[in-house]
C-alpha cells in the first residue's frame, strides 16, 4: 500500500455521519445471528419465542436507561441504581473495535478515515435501537507528551443522544502521532508485536454479558505477530462466544497495485522504488516488476482465504471493505444482506 495523500481529518460528528445517513440509520439496527439469554433490557425483541414479560433479573444502571425501570426499593437499601430486567425485553451489547495503527493510516482513499465513518454509522444505529455501545481504539494515538496511549476505551453508553459522545471519542482518540506518519522511525503509530493480541485480550476480559463485537482493521499484522490468538480469545474460545464481525479495510491499491497511478497514466508501483514500512520504520529498495506484482496478488489471495477460513471455523463473519466504498451503501446494502444490520 502507499501512504495516503494529505487527508483532511474529520473534526465534527457531521463529517463522520451526515444528517441524511443518520436519518436512514434510525430505521435499522445491529443484528446478531446468535440467541443470547435475556439479561439486558432495550427496544429489541428477543429471538426466543413467547410474549412473556415476567421479571428475570437486575443489572446496574447505564446512562441512557429508561428511568421508569429503576427499582427504587433496591436504591433505598444499596444507594445504587439498578434496572429491572424482564425476560422478553432484550438489548444487545455492541462493542466497536477500531485498529488505528500506522498501516491503517495509509492508502488512497485513507483506510482509517473510512473505518472511523463505518464505526460511527454502526454505533449510531445501535444507539438508535437503544442498545449499549462501547468503543475501543488501539494502535496510533498519542498523549499530550507524544507517547503512545495504547488501548483507549469508551465505557458503554446508551440512547441516540449519546451519539455525540461516541463521535467525539472516535474523532479525538483515533489518529496516530505525526512522527508515525512520517515513517522516520517506529513510533506511537506502529503496531508493536503482540499489541493486537493484547488489545483483544483486554476487550474480552472487560465484557459484561454477551453481544456483538465488530473489529475494523486491515489485519496486516507484523510478521512477529498474528491475528489468530487475539481473535480466538475475543470470540470466547467456544465457551462464552460473542457474535464477532471482522471488517477488513483495504485500499484499492492493496487489492490491485497496478491501479496506483501518478495522475498521468504511469504505474507508480513499477520500477525501482525505495519503500518504508509504516509499521516498523524499515526501509527496503526493490525493483517492482509485473511478475512481482503477480506474486504479491497470489500471496494476498492466500492470506485472505486463510483469514476467511479462520473466521468461518470459529463462527465469525469476515468481510473485505474497500476504502473507497460508499458508507451508506455499505451499511444499508451489503451489511444488511450479510445480516450484520437488520430492521
Amino acid at each position: 500500500m502507499l501512504a495516503s495523500p494529505a487527508t483532511r481529518r474529520p473534526t465534527t460528528i457531521e463529517e463522520l455521519i451526515p444528517a441524511q445517513l443518520a436519518a436512514a440509520l434510525d430505521s435499522v439496527d445491529i443484528a446478531s445471528r446468535r440467541i443470547f439469554p435475556g439479561k439486558l433490557q432495550g427496544e429489541r425483541r428477543s429471538k426466543a419465542r413467547g410474549r412473556s414479560v415476567e421479571f428475570e433479573d437486575f443489572r446496574p444502571y447505564v446512562a441512557g436507561d429508561d428511568l421508569r425501570h429503576i427499582d427504587w426499593n433496591v436504591f433505598a437499601r444499596l444507594d445504587r441504581f439498578f434496572i429491572k430486567v424482564f425476560q422478553e425485553e432484550q438489548d444487545l451489547a455492541v462493542h466497536l473495535v477500531l485498529d488505528a495503527s500506522a498501516s491503517m493510516d495509509a492508502g488512497n482513499p485513507n483506510k482509517l478515515l473510512i473505518a472511523q465513518r463505518i464505526a460511527m454509522a454502526l454505533g449510531y444505529s445501535a444507539l438508535a435501537g437503544n442498545n449499549r455501545v462501547a468503543a475501543w481504539i488501539f494502535g496510533g494515538g498519542s498523549s499530550a507528551a507524544g507517547a503512545s496511549t495504547g488501548l483507549r476505551a469508551m465505557p458503554a453508553i446508551r440512547g441516540k443522544r449519546a451519539g455525540q459522545q461516541l463521535g467525539r471519542f472516535i474523532i479525538d482518540q483515533t489518529w496516530p502521532a505525526p512522527a508515525a506518519r512520517d515513517g522516520a522511525s517506529p513510533s506511537a503509530g506502529q503496531l508493536a508485536a503482540g499489541e493486537f493480541t493484547t488489545a483483544l485480550k483486554t476487550i474480552a476480559r472487560s465484557r459484561t454479558g454477551r453481544g456483538v463485537v465488530i473489529v475494523l482493521s486491515d489485519f496486516l499484522i507484523p510478521p512477529t505477530g498474528s491475528y489468530a490468538e487475539g481473535l480466538t480469545i475475543l470470540a470466547g474460545g467456544g465457551s462464552t462466544p460473542w457474535d464477532v464481525v471482522l471488517l477488513q479495510v483495504l485500499s484499492p491499491g492493496e487489492l490491485d497495485p497496478l491501479s496506483e497511478t501518478d495522475g498521468h497514466g504511469g504505474k507508480i508501483v513499477l520500477g525501482d522504488l525505495r519503500l518504508t514500512d509504516v509499521e516498523t520504520g524499515r526501509i527496503a529498495e526493490v525493483t517492482v516488476t509485473p511478475e512481482l506484482v503477480k506474486s504479491y496478488l497470489s500471496r494476498l489471495e492466500s492470506y485472505q482465504r486463510k483469514l476467511t477460513e479462520f473466521a468461518a471455523q470459529r463462527g465469525m463473519t469476515h468481510l473485505v471493505v474497500r476504502s473507497d466504498a460508499d458508507v451508506a451503501k455499505l451499511v444499508l446494502g451489503e451489511l444488511r444482506k450479510k445480516g450484520i444490520v437488520g430492521s
